[in-house]
């Protein structure tokens, strides 16, 4: 069923993980008309399934990756700056074994990383003795001797989602649950057909400049849908975590080196557990669906057991989660070694409508690839102001002096009514906008039904009217993370609640 509906915007972006909507905020900001589209739910797919750190990458360094450190740590202090109800400092400990990196070399690096991005609010690194430090007590007794240092977690997908409400409050037009149908170049403008996956209601679009921000499918949105070969070619590696009851009484993060080589990190994960990742296997072609498999699962589980006293297994892991990473190819043997570092690759031939596909990236370093985008797109766009997301708060992160701590404080201080956990997953979730939630509730009550676990009508209300909210799954997994501890009857009910 087609809709004669036809729009014109500057800017049409292309996929709703962290670099599209990065983009499209950033553009909106600008004072440009943008249309983002994506097929499914925002940060469906990678944006969801990352690691969760805002980090330089320690590891980077040891392949002479300073340049890609450096601007990441400089990401991580502005992120801790706009947007601290999100991203939270993490101490990370780095045991140290025989068959673990010397120790000089350890040193050396966590000095550089210390130094590379003009750390502010975090502490240095140090060392300390693993059999008297609290951070060992869940350690096997052969580790002495350890590393501290500190970095940043964030929720990706509510990071994804707080950037999309920011684009939208400025006049970008959210689209999910829309695909490209077909593109093409005509009169110095992208003419694309777009199609609403729910209703099948085609739309019409005539864009300046068109934004491929489709992650690992961005190959294929290339050859498929806008009929374009060539270009730089992408390496699809599917990286896998599992989640397990806390395996430390601390709120330490650990990093820890396998026998082949690489690190895995061990993060404290939703009060209860621990999120232990990642894998990484190169993948020919993107699959259908993404799932891990029972060798990822031994592979983290044996990782974990070379160090900490208590043995884990597969019939520990509570839930478990994969990604596909699109990394640009570099012929490196060694999915490991490939950069983390984004591209922007712009295909703008004389006369023609500009294509601009965004390549590589990671989740730390979204904002600056924005930024970067739209000084590659400059040229082809109405004039507009120039750039502005370095010191603009995130929805939400608009707190007295960045300060998360004291901003959940004066909460629990003004609202004894709620309860501390419910109090602390809000504040963390919605930052300063949870007054659009709470309002002039003076109650439990006042925030209407109760569908359980703490998921009230007020909060549902707002994600519908705000967050693009549809299913129960963008609730539970994307827009929050209750499904790891929600109830049968509180999906049905949620179920009941989202279908009706």
């Amino acid at each position: 069923m087609e809709d004669s509906q036809s729009q014109s915007v500057d800017l049409l972006v292309v996929g709703g993980g962290i670099n599209g909507v990065g983009i499209a905020r950033d553009a909106a900001g600008r004072g440009l008309s943008v249309m983002l589209c994506e097929r499914g739910d925002l940060a469906g797919a990678t944006s969801s399934a990352s690691s969760k750190l805002i980090h330089g990458g320690l590891r980077y360094l040891e392949h002479y990756e300073f340049g890609l450190v450096r601007k990441a740590l400089h990401e991580r202090e502005v992120l801790l700056r706009t947007a601290p109800h999100l991203v939270r400092p993490l101490s990370f400990v780095l045991p140290h074994g025989i068959a673990s990196r010397p120790a000089w070399m350890l040193r050396v690096g966590l000095f550089l990383y210390d130094r590379l991005g003009g750390r502010r609010r975090l502490p240095r690194s140090h060392g300390i003795n693993l059999r008297s430090h609290p951070s060992g007590a869940p350690l096997r007794d052969e580790f002495s001797k350890g590393f501290v240092y500190a970095d940043c977690w964030a929720d990706d997908s509510r990071l994804v989602v707080v950037s999309a409400v920011d684009a939208a409050a400025r006049g970008a037009d959210i689209r999910t649950r829309t695909e490209v149908v077909d593109a093409a170049r005509e009169d110095r403008q992208w003419r694309v057909a777009l199609r609403d996956r729910r209703t099948g209601a085609e739309t019409r679009v005539a864009a300046h400049a068109l934004v491929n921000a489709a992650g690992p499918w961005a190959a294929s949105l290339n050859a498929e849908r806008l009929h374009l070969g060539g270009g730089r070619k992408l390496r699809l590696v599917k990286g896998s975590h599992i989640i397990v009851p806390r395996v430390s009484r601390t709120d330490d993060a650990y990093l820890l080196q396998h026998t082949d080589g690489r690190v895995v990190f061990v993060l404290p994960f939703e009060e209860r557990f621990s999120l232990i990742g990642t894998t990484e296997i190169e993948l020919p072609r993107m699959p259908e669906s993404v799932d891990i498999s029972a060798e990822e699962i031994l592979y983290l589980c044996e990782v974990v057991n070379r160090y900490f006293r208590k043995p884990l297994d597969a019939g520990d892991v509570l839930w478990s989660f994969a990604g596909v990473r699109p990394l640009v190819d570099d012929d490196d043997r060694n999915p490991s070694a490939v950069s983390r570092d984004f591209l922007i690759e712009l295909d703008a031939p004389a006369g023609r409508a500009p294509l601009l596909s965004v390549l590589g990236g990671k989740l730390t370093t979204y904002r600056v690839l924005a930024e970067e985008a739209m000084h590659a797109l400059r040229r082809f766009l109405p004039r507009h102001a120039g750039a502005w997301t370095d010191e603009a708060p995130l929805p939400g992160g608009d707190m007295q002096g960045a300060d998360f701590a004291a901003f959940l404080a004066q909460l629990i201080e003004m609202r004894p009514w709620l309860p501390s956990n419910l109090a602390r997953r809000l504040a963390h979730a919605y930052g300063t906008r949870i007054e659009h939630i709470l309002g002039g509730a003076a109650g439990l009550d006042d925030l209407g039904t109760h569908y359980g676990d703490g998921v009230y009508e007020a909060e549902i209300g707002y994600l519908l009217r705000h967050e693009w909210l549809e299913t129960v799954d963008d609730l539970l997994w994307r827009r929050s993370k209750l499904g790891l501890v929600a109830a049968l009857e509180t999906v049905e009910a949620l179920r009941g609640r989202l279908n009706g």
